[in-house]
């Protein structure tokens, strides 16, 4: 049977229901399913590459345009901020707009602007090509916000009962576009110049879109009214926000701050500082399907997986640097390996925490239909534009003021505070229901005995 052919709807994806209560996953692809996870692992691998491209030589070329540090790193932070407000529309919009229209509209934008970015250095240098990078790089990040929005719902709608399996194996795409991306643009760039590396990725996006308008199934929806204040005000789904916060943070914070403290304390040639960022970005790829598909065969694990997964990356941010407390000498290969251990530890809590919100949100009473999927894939974009927003800001004034170690053993205690958060959450949550259990068999054992009382009283 098809599942996203299903005229009942999505139930919630690995709920804890009773047996049964579940479809029956089909042991095999459907033709659909398998365009659609074509369609989102060419956005995820696209998307990625496009994002990372950047970081070998567009600093450079920037202040050879008269653009002070200062000004380059808010070209790089604008994208995250604008994501962030593009997501809460376009989660809230989906459902007026048409899931595949935004996917395929946000693909052709995106293909667009990144081979606008390819031609800014014909642009004159000073106020006109920093106005146009912002420009560039706002609509690159709203064309992505479009496109992941919408891949996250089809993704949801399509894959019902197995969204963290699907999330975790999309993942390899996002990995592998992270880790391609800068060696690709920098080869590319010392070849043949600063304009290919966007023309090219530009055009292979460009060719996409009529592939996606051709395999994408349209989805209808009627277009419901789910509040998104009603669902960020749940208790369980705040937390989950702030779990996302928290892990996106931590990924934002090594971004401007691990090279530089590689490059003076252990004297790497700079062609040989992306190998160390290879073991968070692989393991996280490899993991991430693995701890997909626990949470969707063992819902009940999921808890865990966020627990766990935060009180261990925060153990990790205390030994990256290390910490100066912990007297442990930094050492390359303690911090490759803590890398790898992170990427794990990420995976770990990254993936459970879609379905959950989702699986929170049919429990509250949220329909089960395209608005409430593209609500929370919206919500699920914004907060992790919030961390990554805040982890590169935070750490590059603390790796300023107080160094790489204890920002980074800084930076662990937002990880464990979240992990801590949560995991109180679930332990006041499992002491409700075992009270919610004792009444009824309170209330059931009193009746017996009344019942027994009268017996006993009748002659």
């Amino acid at each position: 049977m098809d599942v996203a052919g299903d005229p009942e709807g999505p139930r919630p994806p690995g709920g804890d229901g009773p047996p049964g209560s579940a479809r029956e996953t089909p042991s095999r692809l459907s033709r659909e399913q398998l365009f659609v996870l074509i369609s989102a692992g060419s956005l995820n691998l696209g998307s990625m590459m496009s994002y990372s491209i950047l970081g070998p030589f567009f600093p450079k070329e920037a202040e050879k345009k008269k653009a002070s540090n200062t000004v380059i790193g808010m070209i790089f932070g604008c994208y995250a901020l604008s994501q962030l407000l593009a997501s809460l529309v376009f989660g809230k919009c989906l459902v007026h707009i048409g899931a595949k229209f935004m996917f395929v509209a946000g693909l052709f934008v995106s293909g667009g602007v990144t081979i606008l970015f390819g031609l800014l250095d014909q642009v004159p240098e000073g106020p006109i090509f920093i106005a146009m990078c912002f420009l560039v790089r706002v609509a690159d990040a709203i064309s992505f916000a479009a496109g992941i929005t919408a891949s996250f719902a089809i993704l949801a709608k399509t894959f019902p009962n197995n969204v963290g399996t699907v999330l975790g194996s999309l993942e390899i795409f996002s990995g592998l576009g992270l880790v391609l991306g800068p060696p690709l643009g920098g080869l590319l760039y010392q070849s043949f110049g600063y304009e290919v590396p966007f023309i090219l990725l530009g055009g292979i996006t460009l060719l996409m879109v009529p592939l996606n308008m051709c395999i994408l199934p349209n989805y209808e929806s009627n277009p419901g009214n789910p509040s998104f204040w009603k669902l960020i005000t749940l208790p369980k789904v705040a937390l989950i926000s702030f779990v996302i916060n928290s892990l996106s943070a931590c990924f934002g914070f090594l971004d401007p701050t691990l090279s530089l403290f590689v490059l003076e304390k252990f004297n790497l040639p700079a062609g040989h500082v992306g190998l160390v960022f290879l073991g968070l970005a692989l393991s996280y790829a490899i993991s991430s399907p693995l701890f997909g598909l626990l949470s969707d065969k063992m819902p009940h694990l999921r808890k865990w997986f966020l627990v766990l997964g935060n009180l261990t990356t925060a153990v990790c941010y205390m030994l990256l640097g290390p910490a100066p407390v912990l007297h442990i000498k930094s050492q390359l290969w303690l911090l490759v390996l803590i890398l790898v251990i992170n990427g794990i530890s990420a995976g770990m809590s990254i993936i459970p925490t879609f379905p959950e919100i989702l699986s929170c949100a049919y429990e509250n009473g949220f329909e089960e239909g395209l608005s409430t999927l593209a609500l929370v894939s919206g919500l699920f974009s914004a907060m992790w534009s919030v961390g990554a927003i805040v982890g590169p800001t935070l750490g590059g004034f603390l790796y300023e003021k107080i160094g790489f170690e204890w920002a980074a053993a800084i930076q662990g205690l937002w990880a464990l505070t979240s992990g801590l958060m949560m995991g109180l959450f679930y332990l006041l949550e499992y002491s409700r229901r075992r009270r919610r259990v004792k009444v009824p068999n309170t209330l059931g054992t009193e009746a017996e005995r009344t019942a027994l009382l009268s017996d006993e009283i009748k002659p």
